[in-house]
């Protein structure tokens, strides 16, 4: 209502919100009055409209003021206006001030209440008791944790791998598998045979890629992958591999290109294509973001763009979906030649990036456009084209093992595929394992003797450290001493005990990544997130804050001690030195502190002669080691060797664990979430049980077809290395004819074993295995507990060098140093590598180049160390030993001279060495076979639709993109330190301006970025 005095000056009174009709008649009549009286109260501005607009919004009421603070309609515009008069702006202000967050408050709260209520829709069964007991200590820790700004924990890594590090890698892989975490799948980082450069190994055995042994230690063969490899035999010394990811990529696409700009883009794209790059003008160095470095191009990236919104989890889900439908229609060998080639067209040319200049930078060309459509997911700190191809796979075998049991096959069958199905349902069975919490571990700890940190009357005096690792390694676990059976790299013919210390490989003998870690200053956000990490496990599971605390710091005070007497990569670079073949009791006269009899009595479950032979690869270390524990607490080294065994155990458990780790995980990797739990479940199942899961992927999806094609291809492809041989001047003809020797002695295994096919055979492999529906915890512990029996009965038995223990379903490639031997697990021979229908030129540079990468890894700096029996010793002339190292120093100085940009790190040329020799020398290998192939079959189509491509191009195409992908910067840095894989853009440009081939097939001129003039070459 108005006030008196507003009807006084207004002449009229107003009662209903309809009064502004009225109002508006008041003031016309008597506008002048109104006018000055207006002016009076300072309110002129509210009486004069003089824009010629209609937005009464600045002056409210275009024809006069409104009498008092009120919601109306103005009469001319028909908009809901407040209105104020008088000379009452300040209360107009009050109420509007007052009326605002009236209005927003219902509106969020219940914007609350809905997201409330999907998470909680989403959320597991409730927690108990114990859970909300915790919760204060847990909120205390978090307190404490260092900040997870990107800025701060910039630093790469590969989620932890196991921590047993095998001595020089024996043997390699073609990529270092997924980044995912542990979780995921299993890993061990596996030592160079040169002592070098750990590996990743992953085998089929563990379910925790830092912890347990690799099954690769039991089976005779296995690569690193962080997908599992179910029996590797433990060659450790025989395991290398690193990540092969890419890590930045240029994303730069501008989309606001005006048309001249992309009608000239289109342009260049054209003529590259046809072969008339001479008649377009190179981008002047000024236009370029790369810079010259001693006379080559050095190229850097950026980061690709990651996924943050909940948009991109539907967008990735959708994605998801799509590749599965993809991955189905292609191992189900549905549609014919023309649709499985129109698909595949589609997808590059979604890829590419037609504005970049091929020659000036083909990965940008290849996968300029890549990360647009596959931003990174949340759960994962990188994501690339393998990465992409074993989510597809995962799904396949959910499915698998998500198949209906039969009736009559209960949980004590001894069908090996339903055992894997029921460790599969054990592990999803969220409801009990939330029933049974932390009990199982708890009372595990309780028969190993007790977890200091959890109880207050832990006896010192009981306490027997040598007795602890023995019993660890018992379940597969290597902890201050790595110990596996293995061939003898001098005498592959025969089994032996290998002495390992499992420190000897700084990725997979610690708690972090790498002995840097512990000794760099720069790196004490990660220190105290380890820390903090190990503090709320100890709580979770019953200790005291206090507690916890306190045996924190000791126990990392301990663990960075152990860093120090650890060797460095460079120091293991040369196997030779490393090696020292001795008898047991030669060792307890070294190292009379450790009663080696009675450790390896425990271990073999059999008396141990004396005279037994042991190969020793750390004896300094072992030396130093002893020396250590003399002068540490009891308490702390008992904290220390059950934190390493119960930080990997806890991923049996329920999802408390999993929370605490993703914490540390996203500060230590970047991952922004944990994985969902079926992924888990898949990997642990295919790292433990690999041959049964195998079997059963192998008999639904492969295509025998592919494996006869794949095995032609090999044999081509090592045609073309015999030529390329044949051909080098730098090698002396005796050398040259054993390297031939060796070649034609590589033995071939594509696809799967034999005998998984074989159900009495299968059967057998797991009779032991006893599987409980609701008993995952100790499932896991079972599966340990029989590859460790496994692994320790073969010794002194023969080597079967023929016999294949990599699992089937799994996306790699690998050879093995020690039996001179290349495997291609079925997982691989699918697109982009590998389809029947493609082209012959998308088989060549996909499955082909891994071929011929596999084979030149047999000449790297650690192959050649081999002969073609796979024993380690000179056989080489000194003359081509020069030659070989003067062109491997070439690559070492090309690639160090690469920078990732985004992390300002270089590329380590050394580390990289062999796996950079082994891509240089298989994509010059796969091509000369696809030359051949062409020769022969001339009229054939090799054209894919939409792309104006030639085959030879296609081929390069193919190539490229297969390591399209990118990377979080924590992930980045890390990957930098301990790989032995270059970033896949560099493994791009690195090969390809090296290769003349290339430089011919796109006409890109002499000088060029991907043509340079002084190129490096070893094969």
């Amino acid at each position: 209502m108005m006030t008196p005095e507003e009807d006084k000056i207004y002449g009229c009174s107003v009662v209903h919100w309809d009064f502004l009709s009225n109002r508006n008649d008041c003031i016309n009549r008597r506008k002048p009055q109104i006018s000055n009286k207006m002016r009076s109260a300072g309110l002129d501005r509210y009486n004069n409209d003089d824009d010629d607009d209609d937005d009464d919004d600045d002056d409210f009421f275009s024809g006069g003021p409104c009498p008092s603070c009120r919601l109306a309609v103005n009469k001319e515009t028909g908009r809901l206006k407040w209105c104020m008069g008088g000379n009452d702006t300040w209360r107009f202000r009050v109420k509007l001030m007052l009326l605002i967050p009236a209005v927003l408050l219902p509106i969020t709260i219940i914007f609350i209440a809905l997201s409330r209520s999907q998470v909680i829709g989403k959320a597991p069964h409730h927690r108990t008791y114990l859970v909300h007991t915790t919760r204060r200590q847990d909120e205390k820790i978090e307190e404490i944790l260092p900040p997870t700004s990107r800025g701060e924990t910039e630093r790469a890594g590969e989620e932890e791998e196991e921590d047993r590090s095998l001595i020089p890698g024996m043997k390699t892989s073609y990529v270092p598998a997924e980044t995912l975490l542990p979780s995921r799948r299993l890993y061990r980082r596996k030592r160079d045979l040169d002592g070098g450069e750990s590996v990743d190994g992953q085998v089929e055995e563990v379910d925790d890629p830092s912890s347990d042994k690799n099954l690769d230690n039991f089976l005779d063969d296995y690569y690193y992958s962080e997908t599992g490899a179910e029996d590797q035999v433990k060659e450790n010394l025989e395991i290398h591999s690193n990540d092969y990811r890419e890590y930045d990529d240029d994303d730069d696409d501008d989309d606001d290109d005006d048309d001249e700009c992309a009608r000239k883009n289109e342009e260049v794209h054209s003529k590259l294509f046809n072969g008339k790059y001479d008649d377009i003008e190179e981008r002047s160095q000024d236009e370029s973001d790369e810079g010259e470095l001693g006379g080559r191009r050095l190229i850097s990236d950026t980061s690709l763009p990651i996924s943050d919104d909940d948009d991109d989890d539907e967008q990735q889900q959708r994605l998801e979906n799509e590749a599965d439908t993809d991955f189905h229609t292609f191992w189900k060998g549905e549609g014919n030649a023309r649709a499985i080639r129109e698909a595949q067209a589609k997808i590059m040319t979604e890829y590419m990036d037609r504005s970049a200049d091929p020659c000036e930078d083909f990965y940008q060309f290849a996968c300029g456009n890549w990360a647009k459509h596959n931003p990174i997911p949340k759960d994962k700190a990188a994501y690339d084209t393998f990465e992409m191809i074993r989510e597809s796979l995962d799904s396949v075998l959910k499915e698998l093992l998500e198949d209906p049991i039969p009736r009559d096959s209960g949980p004590n069958t001894n069908d090996a595929t339903v055992k894997a199905k029921y460790l599969f349902r054990s592990c999803m069975n969220y409801e009990i394992l939330e029933q049974r919490m932390e009990r199982p571990l708890i009372q595990l700890l309780d028969e190993l003797g007790g977890w200091p940190v959890l109880r207050p009357d832990w006896d010192p005096e009981k306490f027997d450290w040598l007795l602890l690792v023995a019993q660890l390694r018992l379940y597969n676990n290597d902890i201050l001493i790595s110990e596996w059976v293995a061939p003898d790299i001098k005498n592959s013919d025969q089994y032996v005990i290998q002495e390992r210390i499992q420190l000897q490989f700084d990725q997979t003998s610690l708690g972090l990544p790498t002995r840097d870690y512990f000794l760099q200053p720069s790196n004490t956000i990660y220190l105290k997130a380890y820390k903090n990490y190990l503090i709320k496990i100890a709580t979770l599971l019953g200790a005291s804050l206090q507690n916890a605390t306190l045996d924190a710091d000791e126990l990392i005070e301990f663990e960075t001690k152990l860093a120090k007497i650890t060797s460095s990569p460079d120091e293991r670079r040369n196997v030779s030195e490393l090696y020292q073949r001795m008898s047991i009791g030669e060792l307890r006269t070294l190292v009379p502190q450790i009663n080696w009899h009675r450790y390896l009595t425990i271990v073999l479950a059999r008396p141990t002669n004396l005279s037994e032979p042991v190969v020793v690869y750390a004896l300094q270390y072992v030396q130093d080691l002893v020396n250590l524990l003399s002068k540490t607490r009891p308490r702390t080294i008992a904290n220390y060797l059950l934190w390493r065994f119960v930080r990997h155990r806890v991923n049996n458990l329920d999802d408390r664990f999993q929370e605490a780790k993703q914490k540390f995980y996203y500060i230590l990797f970047g991952r922004e979430q944990a994985p969902s739990r079926w992924k888990n479940c898949v990997a642990q199942v295919n790292s433990n049980m690999g041959m049964a899961v195998g079997s059963m992927f192998v008999k639904k999806y492969f295509d025998e077809k592919s494996k006869n094609d794949t095995l032609s291809m090999t044999r081509e492809i090592q045609k073309s290395f015999r030529e390329l041989l044949n051909q080098t001047t730098w090698i002396d003809d005796e050398t040259k004819e054993l390297a031939t020797e060796k070649v034609n002695a590589m033995l071939l295994r594509i696809g799967y074993p034999d005998f998984i096919l074989q159900p009495e055979l299968l059967n057998e492999r797991y009779k032991d295995v006893v599987i409980r529906p609701d008993k995952y915890f100790e499932n896991t512990l079972n599966i340990l507990q029989h590859l460790t029996r496994v692994e320790q009965d073969r010794l002194g038995s023969p080597v079967n060098k023929t016999l294949w223990n990599t699992a089937p379903a799994v996306v790699n490639a690998y050879y093995s140093r020690s039996k001179n031997r290349i495997m291609f697990p079925a997982g691989i021979l699918q697109p982009p590598f590998y389809h029947r229908y493609f082209p012959r030129s998308l088989n060549f540079g996909g499955i082909g180049v891994v071929i011929g990468h596999e084979i030149t890894h047999g000449f790297d700096d650690k192959g050649r160390l081999f002969d073609k029996d796979g024993n380690l010793h000179r056989w080489w002339k000194d003359g081509a030993i020069y030659g070989f190292h003067e062109r491997a120093q070439c690559l070492i100085d090309q690639y160090s001279r690469y920078t990732v940009s985004e992390v300002g790190m270089q590329i380590d040329g050394i580390n990289t060495q062999g796996e950079n020799i082994a891509d240089n020398g298989g994509i010059k290998q796969a091509f000369r076979a696809y030359q051949r192939w062409l020769r022969a079959n001339g009229d054939v189509d090799e054209a894919l639709p939409g792309l104006n491509a030639t085959g030879k191009q296609l081929f390069f195409l193919n190539f490229a993109q297969v390591w399209c992908g990118s990377m979080r910067p924590e992930a980045t840095r890390n990957k930098l330190k301990t790989a032995v894989h270059s970033p896949g853009k560099f493994r791009v440009i690195g090969t390809l301006s090296n290769s003349e081939d290339f430089a011919e097939v796109f006409h890109c001129p002499l000088g060029a970025p991907m043509n340079p003039v002084d190129k490096c070459s070893v094969w």
